[in-house]
């Protein structure tokens, strides 16, 4: 996808979901009884800017934003026909039109200060009339344009920028800004945030195998609040019978267990779970979620360690290049004894790391075993006598059904016999005449062979043959001598 192709997707992604929580804000958070929408885009300049650059493309032309903005002015009524502006409302789209008419190769620029300043000049009419206003740059802002402060009255400005992992920057340059603004120009509703969290959860499975997923990081990671976050964890547990939910210093803490029992089971008391847990018979569902709960919460303490040692490992670092850096040898012992206690404190914190991962290990093992077992269970295999008859049952029924086929076979093999008796042959012979009798004579005529035609006299004379006559003799027949034996 091109930059201007993601450009005009991010307008249009924005201005869709703004104009419905604008349209839910009307009459709340927008004062006003009597409403006016106006629409505007660049198009104009756009194509200016594509024709000095040579770019005479209309297809290219509907691939590229156009600065679009919705502004929303609220009225109420005042006398009989008269009415009074309460507010405005502007949502507004802000991309680098003259970068993308040229068509760079290069990524789009950030919009900076004085750009950001002139555009939101150009939005604002009336400075007596409060005005919030969005703007979304496909691009970015420049950190600059982030802190700055525009000194104009009755103005409340939210920069709204994508996000790398697909959702929105939203930020008012001022710290006061309210959360109820803010909302207003986030164009991602409920149901995207928690498919956010749905893919992290996804995306980082391995965590909640190991350990287990905080809602406070996943929200400060997806630049989420973490009462949001705290909502899908509950309604991504409700669908997977095998997460569980725990609070651990009042963060919401979410790791996989063991799947939940088809039978719900009495309730138990402390004394009686806490010996089931040790028991070496038992429901091995229910101690593998007890173990699981452990193991998050050891698996989010070590983290914290590690985190920990990070920062102290920056520190050591800092302190080892101000002792190189220094001339002072007052300075260097100092430093020196500061940072020989320091990797002291490192090294207690990989002792307690270390351990952690052991218990962690343990835990993990037995976690291993138990569910091995619960699996076994549940497949309810049956045993070597039930084995056993139903290999005989089975090959009984082989041996009795082949029997049957058998004595088939011979009943069909009597049944022929019978069927070519002579007086059924009799009547086969009698309809073979039947059908010779009634063949047509036109088929027996064509089954003869054709008659030749007399020939011609002269053909006749040209085929007579002449045979020379034998000389008649004038001797008496010889009578037949009699033969000496029959004599």
């Amino acid at each position: 996808m091109s930059d201007a192709e993601r450009a005009l997707q991010i307008e249009t992604e924005f201005l869709s979901g703004v104009e419905a929580n604008i349209e839910r804000a009307k009459g709340g958070l927008l004062r006003g009884s009597i409403w006016q929408t106006a629409r505007h885009d660049e198009e104009l300049p756009l194509r200016a800017m594509m024709a000095r650059h040579r770019r005479h493309d209309r297809a290219l032309l509907k691939q590229m934003p156009r600065n679009r903005r919705l502004a929303v002015t609220g009225f109420e009524r005042r006398w009989f026909f008269g009415k009074r502006r309460t507010g405005a409302a502007i949502a507004s789209a802000l991309a680098p039109l003259d970068h993308l008419a040229a068509g760079n190769e290069s990524s789009m620029p950030p919009v900076g200060l004085g750009e950001l300043a002139e555009h939101v000049r150009s939005l604002v009419g009336d400075a007596k009339v409060p005005h919030v206003v969005g703007v979304c740059s496909p691009s970015g802002f420049s950190e600059e344009a982030r802190t700055a402060r525009l000194d104009m009255p009755n103005l409340t400005l939210v920069l709204i920028e994508p996000a790398a992992d697909g959702g929105w920057k939203v930020s008012g340059t001022t710290d006061d800004a309210p959360p109820q603004v803010l909302a207003m120009f986030d164009p991602e509703d409920v149901a995207q945030k928690s498919q956010r969290v749905v893919k992290e959860i996804e995306r980082r499975g391995a965590d909640l195998l190991l350990g287990g997923l905080d809602a406070e990081g996943v929200a400060e990671h997806l630049g989420l609040a973490v009462p949001m976050v705290n909502q899908a964890f509950e309604q991504i547990a409700q669908g997977d019978s095998e997460l569980r939910l725990t609070k651990k210093s009042g963060a919401l803490l979410m790791y996989r267990g063991a799947a939940a029992s088809t039978q719900e089971k009495a309730s138990m008391n402390m004394v009686d779970r806490i010996r089931s847990l040790f028991a070496k018979e038992g429901d091995e569902a229910e101690k593998i979620n007890m173990l699981a709960e452990r193991r998050a919460g050891l698996s989010q303490r070590r983290d914290r360690i590690y985190e920990d040692i990070g920062k102290l490992e920056v520190k050591e670092a800092k302190m080892l290049d101000d002792g190189k850096s220094t001339t002072s040898s007052v300075v260097k012992r100092r430093l020196a004894s500061q940072l020989a206690q320091l990797r002291k404190d490192i090294g207690r914190q990989n002792t307690t790391a270390n351990m952690l991962n052991q218990q962690i290990n343990i835990l993990s093992t037995n976690i291993h075993n138990l569910t091995l077992i619960q699996q076994g269970e549940m497949a309810q295999l049956p045993d070597t006598e039930e084995l056993t008859e139903n290999a005989v049952h089975a090959e009984e029924m082989l041996e009795s059904l082949k029997a049957d086929a058998d004595m088939v076979g011979s009943l069909e093999a009597g049944l022929g016999e019978v069927m070519s008796n002579d007086e059924e042959l009799a009547i086969l012979k009698e309809f073979d005449e039947v059908e010779t009798a009634q063949e047509a004579p036109a088929a027996r005529v064509a089954k003869e062979p054709p008659a030749r035609a007399p020939a011609a006299p002269e053909e006749q004379s040209r085929n007579v043959t002449f045979e020379p006559e034998k000389p008649e003799s004038s001797a008496p027949e010889k009578p037949p001598t009699a033969d000496p034996e029959g004599a």
